[in-house]
């Protein structure tokens, strides 16, 4: 028997209680901060909506050790546990446990619901998560020794995928290292407008036989992308018939280069980058894109239009020293982002084992109300 049986056996062998989420934390909204009064780089980071900081500051809220819910865009219902001290914005739920509830525990809990909230995002516009939704979430409700043995197991799990993730983070800041090296030629190589030297387009809506699966099949072969990382369907038409670079252009994710191969089916998120002519290759656009600082100039929901694309500048060596430095950077990017080897192949399977007993963990029998 292990130690969490025995703790079980002990402190509640009938089951454990089941509240709403409201009833053992508090639910609080952060307040916001003018983006332009924010910084690329600073001591406190100021989280909203995304995933990653919208910017950084020189005051902060919350203190560190602080579990936060996006509320508001496409990345509502995002879990995340703030390790150092920060700002909450205006679009981001702050939980606190009140008494016999562990802030470890509680994080546990809410990041094994985080499916369902993003679920539950509504609004034609902006998505948005209800307070109401996060506060009536059922959580079960252990003795606290039994809430401290789940979090020491789990624990184990996230630091031991914590130190993977440290050490690709190195990686990708190498491969960043070398391709900023390699792509900062001298004034002897001319810099070009993409618009002069590529037709960009914007996606449509998604094709009528779109299917929701993450799977093709014959009627339906081609990939529809929707954010340029994600499948959102597949489709038995496309629109892009060779291999392409797109950028997102509307959400939090504004700014994002990805490379994709032909064919596909883009929707109206995306812009698609395609040379004109043989002069361009395929692969160095996409490596002097990723590193290309693409910013949205809206203060409101990010978003870029293909003129601002097009007025980007783009170094222009000759084919060869354009085929060199690709073939060095794909060696790089492949160690970091193929998730058939190394260590992106080894976090996935520590992150699907961690969810697996996470979810077995944190599932108690109820104890009757009758």
């Amino acid at each position: 028997m292990s130690r969490l049986e025995e703790l079980i056996k002990g402190y509640c062998p009938k089951g454990v209680d089941y509240t709403d989420l409201e009833e053992v934390c508090t639910i609080g909204k952060g307040v916001q901060f003018n983006k332009t009064d924010m910084a690329d780089e600073g001591t406190y980071p100021v989280i909203n909506g995304g995933i990653n900081p919208s910017g950084y500051i020189e005051q902060y809220n919350q203190d560190e050790n602080t579990i936060t819910i996006s509320q508001g865009g496409a990345s509502a219902g995002y879990v995340n546990w703030q390790e150092t001290k920060f700002w909450a914005g205006a679009h981001c739920y702050v939980l606190k446990p009140k008494a016999n509830l562990l802030n470890r525990y509680l994080f546990h809990f809410v990041k094994s619901q985080e499916y369902k909230l993003q679920e539950c995002q509504y609004g034609a516009g902006i998505p948005a998560l209800a307070k109401n939704t996060v506060a009536t979430l059922q959580i079960p409700v252990p003795p606290i020794e039994v809430q401290r043995e789940i979090v020491r197991i789990l624990d184990n799990f996230t630091e031991l995928t914590a130190e993977l993730t440290a050490e690709l983070t190195a990686r990708k800041k190498q491969y960043e290292y070398y391709r900023e090296q390699l792509l900062s030629y001298d004034e002897s190589v001319i810099k070009v407008k993409i618009g002069e030297i590529c037709d960009v387009f914007t996606g449509g809506e998604s094709p009528q036989d779109c299917i929701k699966s993450n799977v093709p099949d014959a009627e339906h072969p081609y990939a529809v992308w929707g954010n340029g990382k994600d499948v959102y369907g597949y489709s038995g038409t496309y629109r892009i018939d060779k291999d392409a670079v797109v950028i997102s252009s509307i959400g939090a994710n504004t700014g994002s280069v990805y490379f994709h191969k032909a064919f596909f089916t883009p929707i109206i998120r995306l812009k698609v980058i395609v040379p004109k002519d043989a002069s361009l290759d395929m692969r160095f656009l996409y490596h002097a894109m990723s590193a290309t600082k693409i910013e949205s100039k809206s203060s409101s929901v990010p978003n870029m239009n293909a003129a601002e694309i097009k007025a980007l500048l783009l170094p222009l060596p000759n084919i060869d020293e354009q085929r060199r430095t690709a073939g060095i950077l794909d060696k790089f990017e492949a160690i970091c982002s193929d998730l058939n080897i190394g260590l992106p192949a080894e976090i996935e399977a520590r992150q699907k084992q961690y969810e697996y007993y996470r979810d077995k963990l944190l599932s108690f029998k109820e104890i009757s109300k009758e």
